[in-house]
């Protein structure tokens, strides 16, 4: 049986062709399943792997759903929550060239940054905010944004919101937004309170459910590397970003993040770090940095494990394992995205074999460990061309924030502090106080 083509699906004209510029011919099995019914204005629970192309299958029914609606100054029609920053801009990317094809204007709102210039978005008037519920609230509270307009509401990643402790204000927005409009909501599981979401926000909604939460996206190939020392391991790692694709190391410290990115970039291999402690711009300067493969190797807390998608990773490496099988289903996921193959290997000292055999038990991946070195013919396979080394690599953003400047608050505020430190300008003492080094995911 042929598969179904976007125009077969409802997809409108202009749109179909927007995609098909782009290089999107064949809709994914999430976007087949949900299109119709979002399309025609039914509310939708959406069920799926990360990279199964969940962005289209949102982004097209809001953008036909508010095509020839009218603007109005701080209040959208269209609103789509994300739980991060770096995915609410990747949403907003890819979103655009639709909304611009129907005449429509996209804003994105986080945390972390001015808001002046998103308040005087707003004020000029957008069809569709793309926002983190923190920044959001703030802006609402403020007054500076109104959703008594809102058509269609979008949840993507909402088990991700939950993980993060931001159901609470996702119940408030959504609560603010009229009762009769149309929502979409997408997430792995239904837990942690997304269950409550749905029951009290979808009004009979169908649920399109492409693949079980647990299950790896089937293009991965796992390999376990056992190394019998820490000397052994630094070895392997260095070995295993080495190779001319796109790579992430996932750490578990942003200190060790950033200490890694440094030392591969220093031996020349270009690499950039991504983790609670860098600024907005700088996240946004080394995420970008990654995305045009100016550095082949991102280095990252958990921050990025949700948040980040660039396609063409080959390999995913955790060089620390992640307490929990749903972080080693998070990481894994930033590579085998939207139809390519990928691998992920784990990286594994003694003491960490009999909690990394049972995180991946929980995961449900069956993988036999090898006992390696960087010399190994399994290894030397895995990781191919070894890339040149570059004299002059990029550099990691500067990690130390300005003295009297806070974190952002979980609610996307930020506390009074001094400006943000300029090029050129000498590096400043970090704060003592610990507490003044939040986490910024979110916002």
């Amino acid at each position: 049986m042929t598969a179904p083509s976007f125009a077969d699906l409802g997809v409108p004209a202009s749109l179909v062709s927007v995609l098909a510029e782009r290089g999107i011919a064949e809709p994914f099995p999430i976007q087949a399943a949900t299109l119709p019914d979002a399309l025609s204005g039914r509310d939708v629970l959406g069920r799926g792997k990360t990279g199964s192309g969940k962005t289209l299958a949102f982004a097209i029914p809001l953008v036909a759903g508010l095509t020839g609606g009218k603007r109005q100054p701080s209040r959208p029609a269209g609103l789509v929550l994300a739980p991060t920053r770096e995915l609410a801009t990747q949403i907003t990317t890819a979103m655009e060239p639709l909304a611009t094809a129907a005449g429509l204007r996209v804003t994105t709102i986080y945390g972390g940054v001015s808001q002046s210039r998103q308040v005087a978005a707003l004020r000029s008037g957008v069809d569709i905010v793309v926002a983190c519920p923190g920044r959001l609230e703030d802006l609402m509270r403020q007054k500076l944004i109104s959703l008594d307009q809102v058509i269609i509401t979008v949840l993507d990643e909402a088990d991700h919101m939950a993980d993060l402790g931001f159901l609470p204000g996702v119940t408030r927005i959504l609560a603010a937004t009229p009762a009769g409009g149309q929502r979409l909501l997408f997430s792995a599981t239904l837990d942690n309170g997304v269950d409550k979401l749905v029951k009290r926000f979808l009004n009979n909604p169908v649920l399109h459910s492409v693949v079980e939460a647990a299950d790896a996206p089937v293009q991965m190939t796992h390999h376990v590397f056992h190394v019998r020392g820490v000397q052994e391991k630094k070895d392997l790692v260095h070995l295993l970003a080495s190779g001319t694709g796109r790579r992430i190391l996932f750490m578990r410290t942003k200190h060790q993040a950033r200490k890694l990115a440094k030392q591969l970039t220093d031996s020349g291999v270009p690499s950039v770090d991504l983790h609670g402690n860098l600024s907005q711009p700088a996240r946004e300067r080394n995420l970008a940095a990654f995305a045009s493969g100016e550095a082949r190797v991102l280095v990252a807390t958990d921050i990025a494990a949700r948040g980040v998608h660039v396609d063409d990773v080959e390999l995913v490496v955790h060089v620390d394992p992640p307490m929990e099988h749903k972080a080693y289903l998070h990481r894994s996921g930033r590579t085998a995205r939207a139809g390519s193959d990928g691998d992920v290997v784990t990286v594994v000292l003694p003491e960490q074999r009999k909690d990394t055999q049972q995180l991946l038990r929980k995961a449900g991946i069956t993988v036999r460990p090898s006992d390696v070195h960087a010399d190994s013919v399994e290894v030397k396979n895995l990781v191919g061309e070894i890339a040149p080394l570059r004299a002059t690599a990029p550099k990691s953003a500067p990690a130390p924030r300005p003295a009297g400047k806070r974190p952002e608050h979980s609610s996307g505020q930020q506390r009074r502090g001094g400006p943000s430190r300029g090029a050129g300008a000498p590096r400043r003492r970090r704060p003592r106080n610990p507490a003044q080094r939040g986490a910024s995911t979110g916002g």
